[in-house]
């Protein structure tokens, strides 16, 4: 049974890598963490701020495990900041992961969407063969390009790249490049995790071809087991009974792609 820990652990930051002008990835030592499943998630207690629920990122030595962040809000921006040395308070994991199927598989992320991808790309079988589509705006917002190649040891793979302004790669948005792909290649399988718009998209096209998809959604939480109820969608909890929905589920949804609840719980549309 996996080991869960359900009261904060202390961990201090080992690491910093600079991945982009707004992304960092901090490395933690924790046995626990380290072997998590992909499509899990922790929730990361930055003290004297917030708690924040965060995939966990492959971390290319033993016994470590990461946490990729995007300097946005004040909670996401005062972990951006934290420095080597520092101290942080990790929970979990918790939620389901992905069911890597065999054959070929397309994973479609954007931004730091891409950490749970990254996770499944390295459990994947030495049967699949992996294609990896990563989505930024422009070329100094593309990471984990390296990473991906280095983690994927069996298997064939590939690594696409699209910048919405065509400054590095393809251009367009990541699900232009999927449409393409799906309609000249066969998959076995989809899986996502990135802004909800583009998931939606990514879901929509997956279903449209007959395709397996399976996507790991964000949405507001405060505790990460089920309780508070802020992270709920129709009649399910993202945390407790995600954040990994299959496409079935998501295509009766009423509020994925569509709506989102602010911090108060309110409704709003995207």
């Amino acid at each position: 049974m996996q080991e869960i820990t359900k009261r904060p652990q202390i961990r201090t930051i080992e690491k910093i890598i600079e991945e982009t002008p707004t992304v960092r990835t901090l490395i933690i030592s924790d046995e626990v963490l380290a072997n998590v499943l992909p499509g899990q998630f922790a929730m990361v207690w930055i003290p004297g701020v917030n708690e924040l629920p965060m995939s966990v990122m492959i971390a290319e030595e033993k016994g470590k495990a990461a946490f990729t962040v995007r300097k946005r809000g004040e909670s996401s921006t005062a972990l951006y900041n934290m420095k080597v040395g520092q101290q942080i308070g990790v929970r979990g994991p918790y939620g389901n992961s992905f069911d890597i199927r065999d054959g070929r598989i397309l994973l479609v992320g954007g931004g730091t969407g891409l950490v749970p991808l990254m996770r499944l790309a390295k459990y994947a079988r030495p049967t699949n063969e992996v294609t990896i589509l990563m989505g930024s705006k422009t070329k100094e917002e593309v990471f984990f390009e390296d990473v991906s190649k280095r983690i994927i040891e069996n298997g064939k793979y590939r690594v696409i790249v699209a910048t919405e302004d065509g400054s590095y790669g393809q251009k367009g948005f990541v699900t232009d490049i999927m449409e393409k792909l799906v309609q000249s290649e066969k998959f076995d399988a989809v899986y996502t995790c990135g802004p909800e718009v583009m998931m939606y998209k990514v879901v929509q096209l997956a279903n449209s071809k007959r395709i397996f998809v399976q996507a790991s959604l964000e949405r507001m939480m405060k505790c990460g087991i089920g309780i508070c109820g802020s992270c709920c969608m129709d009649d399910v909890l993202v945390c407790h009974d995600g954040t990994v929905f299959d496409g079935v589920f998501l295509s009766k949804s009423k509020e994925f792609g569509h709506t989102h609840r602010s911090k108060s719980g309110i409704l709003e549309n995207y």
